[in-house]
């Protein structure tokens, strides 16, 4: 297993995280898995032979019961494991259940540290934008629970790029304690954060942790042109994480992943897996599986090495056109772009 740095943090973490969204798996989380404390246990025991140190969940995850068993699952073995967890989505009716309030957010990882059975979280991660909350009164918050020792480190996930950089604006004139990661949705089939949230991280060290990086298990290999899928099968129905807005080309990326793998014997899920961590800003993918096989298989990823040419091809079938101002940039910047710029511009520079 190889380890990278988690942004401008300390903090070493396993290129691949254990994500526990099928931990419970009730309500609209039950399409995504039914594990129990068992399952989770068995899963944390394979993650870890593989040498994964990082395990992540979110207190929104079937109303709390994918930490309650990630916490009983880690029982004695807590402090093997970089637990992370999120806050921000609704918890309940009332008017100040959901957001990144003070009120909200005290309220949340309180909850979140109980049921996980810990006294403290290592990654705490705000879900999602809160447009109404100023920045101050989350930044300041999250700085407190830094400095009492409940929270190690922040993050955030889902942000746009100048929600991000208006946050760690803030962080520096105020003092508050900054993020050092940003969890994305980031595949083959998803290359937007190429435009701006890549750009962001490489410019202020940032951690990117990938979630669904085989795009909610689309580009596993079983979703086929001619509209075979796994028995179940959520996708390409009225379940809409991620969004296929092109299925043409989703299964012309497929198509290049499986072929790829026959080459090496391997899956399309490895395939995939491998050229994520290829990309630039990368520091660990986030992997969930509804049984150890599909676990082991996705962990195997990380012994796949790409050819420059594979890459080059999967780069090719998955390539999303420069949208504005980005082509302009190619066209006449070319003279002073920085080191962020490049990896999105450079295979377009004359």
């Amino acid at each position: 297993m190889e380890y990278r740095q988690l942004g401008r943090s300390g903090l070493r973490v396993s290129t691949f995280t254990l994500g526990t969204m099928g931990f419970g798996g009730t309500g609209w989380a039950s399409v995504i898995g039914q594990i129990g404390v068992e399952g989770a246990r068995e899963q944390l025991d394979v993650a870890h032979e593989a040498g994964v140190n990082l395990v992540d969940t979110a207190d929104v995850y079937s109303d709390g019961a994918s930490e309650e068993i990630l916490g009983k699952a880690l029982g004695a073995k807590r402090d093997e494991w970089l637990v992370a967890t999120k806050a921000r989505m609704a918890m309940g009716a009332g008017p100040n259940d959901a957001g990144l309030s003070r009120h909200h957010l005290v309220r949340a990882v309180e909850a979140s540290l109980r049921r996980l059975g810990t006294d403290h979280i290592d990654l705490y991660q705000v879900h999602e934008w809160d447009g109404i909350t100023p920045l101050e009164e989350t930044l300041s918050a999250l700085d407190d629970m830094v400095r009492s020792g409940k929270v190690r480190y922040i993050g955030v996930s889902n942000y746009s790029a100048w929600h991000l950089m208006k946050a760690l604006g803030v962080s520096t004139l105020r003092g508050y304690e900054r993020f050092v990661s940003q969890q994305i949705y980031y595949s083959l089939h998803n290359r937007h954060p190429e435009d701006e949230l890549v750009p962001v991280t490489l410019d202020q060290g940032l951690g990117v942790l990938v979630w669904s990086p085989l795009a909610g298990g689309l580009l596993s290999g079983k979703y086929r042109r001619d509209g075979s899928a796994p028995e179940g099968s959520r996708h390409l129905t009225d379940w809409s994480e991620p969004p296929v807005h092109d299925e043409a080309t989703l299964y012309d990326i497929i198509e290049t992943a499986v072929a790829i793998g026959a080459d090496h014997g391997v899956s399309a899920a490895r395939v995939s897996l491998a050229w994520t961590l290829t990309k630039p800003g990368v520091t660990s993918l986030i992997v969930g599986a509804r049984t150890t096989e599909q676990l082991r298989d996705s962990l195997a990823a990380g012994d796949l090495v790409l050819s420059a040419e594979e890459i080059a091809r999967l780069d090719a079938v998955s390539a999303e056109p420069l949208r504005y101002p980005l082509w302009h940039q190619a066209q006449t910047a070319a003279d002073r772009l920085g080191p962020a710029d490049l990896p999105r511009l450079r295979p377009y520079l004359r």
